[in-house]
């Protein structure tokens, strides 16, 4: 009997599928905003993402097997996850999506430079930290307090990342089991913050229906499609192309939301993705490089 060979994608597919809906889910919630609330969008993200990946992993019964140390990462976590989600969407209400973006990465790149102190990593903060300059001065005139919660959000995208590989380094809790169960604790995190500002949407279904795309194409489809990629993706190489990501948001602003950027903001945003790509994170053991979640996105 002849065996039927199944083909599956090149890595590189799942890797562009991820990049295009992780910008492309936000920029469909700012296009929300007209019609339900910053952080009621924000609540609809979680809240929908969290139902899909309860009702794919059932997450709960790691969480009972987990021991005290365990959940109190994973209720660390969930509440970063919460707060973070709040911050990115109340500065792209007011920020164009690519700046955004781009400020997001300089945690990533500091933490690098603090983990693997290199001249490589030296060159990688010289040329994003003048680029998110540029990015943040063209802005800090006329919408100041976008540009703070992107700074938050760029802030706790660090301890996310931090977070997020503790978790990934235990074997009762890793992997997407994990993630799913950071995402319920972060429904209950952002509930007080957001709830009552999604209660309209239930009487809308039209934007109710955005909402729960919004959390599909914004945290369901590129992380899972993150999983895919990493694990058959050399690491150096899943970095270079994870440089492209604020030049994709760019693109998605334009093309979507008609964010054209001016030639300052397009020059630091060119200077955070050769920043990005330069950079080097520190030696991570080989299970937390094939079994831990994609903790390289935040938006």
């Amino acid at each position: 009997m002849t065996r039927r060979l199944r083909r599956s994608p090149p890595p590189h597919v799942y890797f562009v599928v991820s990049a295009v809906f992780h910008y492309l889910g936000p920029s469909f919630a700012v296009l929300l905003f007209a019609r339900v609330a910053v952080l009621g969008v924000a609540w609809l993200r979680i809240a929908s993402a969290a139902a899909v990946f309860a009702l794919w992993r059932r997450p709960w019964r790691t969480f009972r097997r987990a021991g005290r140390d365990a959940r109190a990462l994973l209720v660390a976590w969930g509440a970063v996850l919460a707060v973070m989600n709040c911050c990115f969407y109340e500065a792209i209400a007011r920020l164009p999506l690519g700046t955004v973006a781009a400020i997001e990465f300089l945690p990533v790149i500091v933490l690098a430079a603090l983990g693997a102190r290199t001249a490589r990593n030296g060159a990688a903060l010289a040329l994003a930290v003048p680029g998110v300059y540029l990015l943040t001065d063209v802005r800090l005139a006329g919408e100041p307090l976008g540009v703070a919660f992107a700074a938050a959000n760029a802030v706790l995208f660090a301890a996310y990342i931090v977070l997020a590989h503790r978790v990934a380094r235990r074997d009762d809790v890793g992997g997407i089991d994990g993630l799913a169960m950071a995402m319920l604790i972060a429904v209950v995190a952002v509930t007080p913050l957001g709830g009552w500002e999604a209660a309209p949407a239930f009487l809308d279904p039209v934007a109710l229906l955005a909402g729960i795309g919004v959390g599909l194409s914004s945290s369901v489809i590129p992380y899972v499609s993150d999983q895919l990629a990493m694990r058959r993706l050399p690491r150096a190489t899943y970095a270079l192309m994870v440089s492209l990501l604020p030049a994709t948001a760019t693109v998605v602003g334009i093309v979507v939301l008609a964010q054209v950027p001016s030639p300052v903001e397009v020059l630091g945003v060119a200077l955070v993705v050769a920043g990005v790509a330069v950079h080097r994170e520190p030696a991570e053991p080989e299970a937390l490089r094939i079994d831990g979640p994609a903790p390289a996105r935040a938006a």
